[in-house]
């Protein structure tokens, strides 16, 4: 599956090598929904593949897509 640059990733769950809290936004995503950093992005960033959860999560904005994805997982911003 391709990745869509929905930016959902980058917002939803937490990325601890970055300091980021579940349902924020990564400081370094752009209002285009891109990694500012995407050359020196951390390993855990690297790793992401997209997979048929971006397709269960779909939506039309990334409000939806992030309170869809925080759901599945049952998490909770902090």
């Amino acid at each position: 599956m391709d990745c869509s640059g929905c930016g959902t990733c980058c917002v939803a769950p937490d990325i601890s090598a970055l300091g980021k809290k579940v349902g924020e936004p990564c400081r370094h995503l752009s209002g285009e929904q891109r990694c500012r950093i995407y050359e020196e992005r951390p390993a855990v960033c690297r790793g992401y593949r997209p997979d048929e959860i971006c397709g269960m999560i779909a939506a039309p904005t990334l409000q939806e897509r992030v309170a869809k994805y925080l759901g599945l997982f049952g998490l909770r911003p902090d």
